[in-house]
């Protein structure tokens, strides 16, 4: 991992993210490499003895977590989260997010409305004028093919996620698929966010436009990493 790397950005920010966690504090887990790094400096300081409780996003990061022996409960059990500890695609000046490489939208955006701050980690990369980057859709089978048009009449082009490791589309946590959906222009995230989770058979979408008060991004740069912190972290 050479210095000024995407990786070596993301293990920066997300071992200072890992920072931010207090003693006693029930905290979500995001999906993604860049979270795995917080979870990884979480993991020593428990061993110090730190005593937090997460709640993961995931199947895969309830697995990682519990390699790195980090306790789990879930929203039935802590329905009201101190922090959440999460990744983006893409986070515009705004704090407006695009999420969902990881297939985990609707998990990650039930985690980032019950948190009282949301702490996204990013690289330097994932930081953008204007959200440009496909966004995610889960939508139930029975409803992929008439969504999927809906989504071209509203100007977008939806592509049915598949499999790296497997034959046929990408099965989310929920039993779901995936529409990665291009839009030539996002001028209007809200509108957008609207519009998309609106349509019959779309759980969510990757657009995350609800939660800028309470984000704060902390980003991995070439020397280490910057925080920035939003309104309800600055006490506005």
């Amino acid at each position: 991992m050479t210095a000024g790397s995407p990786d070596s950005m993301k293990r920066a920010a997300g071992r200072r993210a890992a920072e931010m966690v207090e003693n006693g504090m029930v905290v979500g887990l995001g999906t993604g490499s860049t979270v795995f790094y917080a979870m990884e400096r979480l993991s020593e300081r428990i061993s110090a003895g730190l005593e937090v409780t997460g709640v993961p996003t995931s199947f895969q990061a309830a697995i990682r977590a519990r390699e790195l022996a980090i306790p789990l409960s879930d929203l039935d059990g802590h329905p009201d989260l101190d922090l959440a500890l999460d990744g983006a695609d893409q986070v515009d000046p705004s704090f407006r997010l695009i999420k969902g490489r990881g297939a985990a939208l609707t998990r990650e955006k039930c985690v980032a409305a019950a948190a009282k701050v949301l702490v996204i980690v990013v690289d330097s990369g994932k930081r953008v004028e204007c959200l440009t980057a496909p966004v995610p859709v889960e939508v139930i089978p029975f409803a992929a093919t008439p969504a999927a048009l809906a989504i071209r009449r509203a100007g977008g082009t939806p592509v049915l996620r598949t499999g790296v490791a497997k034959d046929g589309p990408v099965i989310t946590d929920n039993g779901n698929f995936i529409l990665d959906c291009r839009f030539p222009g996002i001028g209007d995230p809200e509108r957008l966010e609207s519009l998309l989770t609106g349509i019959p058979g779309v759980l969510e979408c990757g657009l995350f436009t609800g939660f800028c008060p309470k984000t704060t991004v902390v980003v991995g740069e070439g020397k280490g990493c910057r925080v920035i912190p939003g309104r309800t972290v600055q006490g506005i």
